[in-house]
């Protein structure tokens, strides 16, 4: 038989690019920051990349391949279309660091994903008003509850946006011919905590799937869908944010999820007033659903040293030694 050609080489030994000195180089080569948070960032991200492309040989096509993906990702980037965090989305990264960012004490309501259609320019209603600008479009639905601490306590003029599709599953920013805010809407709760305000029922919707991350779900054998749902977030000075969501129950895509985002705890099931009288209580009309939705948070000093205490936890428990500052391990440039 022919020799090969390669008769008296050898591969690269793993005392040379291969080894953890190598590794150990680029890592000290990219740690002369000043910044302790960001220097132990990098410090943990090369390994981690390094033994990625070491456990699954990663070969140079592929290398390249995956750059021009995330070359395309920013590509498709707007400033009311945020790709990246739908692939941080899909990827279970984001509702990863949600609940690592947010740790909830056990009665504190849980939160979940923001999601890349929250915008900023959200008008602000009075309660009982409704944030949809059509007449007739979609089944009509009250949302109303009370806003407390965890020990009890209502909590005065909360900030809640709220967003939502319309009734076909498109956020107003996926509109070219979009003029203004629509089915979204800033309320504030009043002295008593409470809040009401009105929208539809939610439908179930593709996250977009037009990208490059609908390119990457498609291949990983995966569809878009979000069981049907809508967003809120809480602020308020003195107070944890709270970023979370209402799920609504028997959802065809409940429990496939296409971003991880839907949670037990957060899901309801909207019902008809029936009765006229009662539905007058919330300004609305007998035929329209309601949702009782009352939220728990906690105080940025409770959240806080919640967040600590498991930040430390964790750590111990995945054998990392490093220095804690307001929860999070920092390098040591001391």
């Amino acid at each position: 038989m022919a020799g090969s050609g390669l008769e008296g080489y050898e591969a690269t030994s793993k005392e040379d690019m291969w080894d953890r000195f190598f590794t150990t180089q680029a890592v000290e080569a990219n740690s002369k920051g000043k910044d302790p948070r960001m220097t132990f960032i990098i410090s943990r991200l090369i390994p981690h990349l390094h033994d990625f492309a070491r456990e699954v040989r990663l070969t140079f096509e592929e290398w390249q391949l995956g750059l021009k993906f995330l070359v395309d990702v920013g590509k498709t980037c707007t400033d009311v279309r945020h790709e990246f965090i739908l692939l941080s989305d899909v990827l279970g990264l984001s509702v990863l660091v949600d609940a690592m960012s947010h740790v909830k004490a056990k009665n504190a309501t849980p939160g979940t994903l923001l999601g890349p259609f929250h915008t900023e320019d959200a008008n602000v209603f009075e309660q009982g008003e409704c944030i949809v600008s059509k007449e007739n479009e979609g089944d009509p639905l009250t949302l109303y509850g009370t806003v407390r601490d965890i020990h009890g306590n209502p909590i005065p003029n909360v900030s809640i946006d709220i967003w939502e599709t319309d009734e076909t599953g498109h956020y107003d920013t996926q509109y070219d011919d979009r003029n203004g805010p629509d089915y979204r809407g800033i309320i504030y709760t009043d002295a008593e905590g409470k809040y009401l305000i009105k929208g539809i029922v939610p439908v179930s919707y593709p996250i977009p799937h037009d990208g490059p991350v609908g390119r990457f779900l498609t291949y990983v054998g995966r569809h878009p869908y979000r069981p049907a749902h809508i967003h809120f977030k809480l602020e308020k000075e003195g107070y944890d944010n709270l970023i979370t969501g209402l799920y609504m129950k028997g959802d065809k895509y409940s429990g496939e999820d296409a971003v991880f985002g839907e949670k037990k705890e957060l899901t309801v099931e909207p019902k008809k007033f029936g009765d006229q009288k009662l539905a007058e209580k919330y300004m609305s009309n007998a035929d329209d659903y309601f949702i009782n939705f009352d939220i728990t948070l906690m105080s940025t000093k409770e959240s806080m040293e919640l967040f600590d205490a498991q930040s430390r936890r964790d750590l111990k428990t995945l054998g990392i030694d490093a220095k804690v500052v307001n929860g999070v391990p920092i390098a040591d440039l001391d």
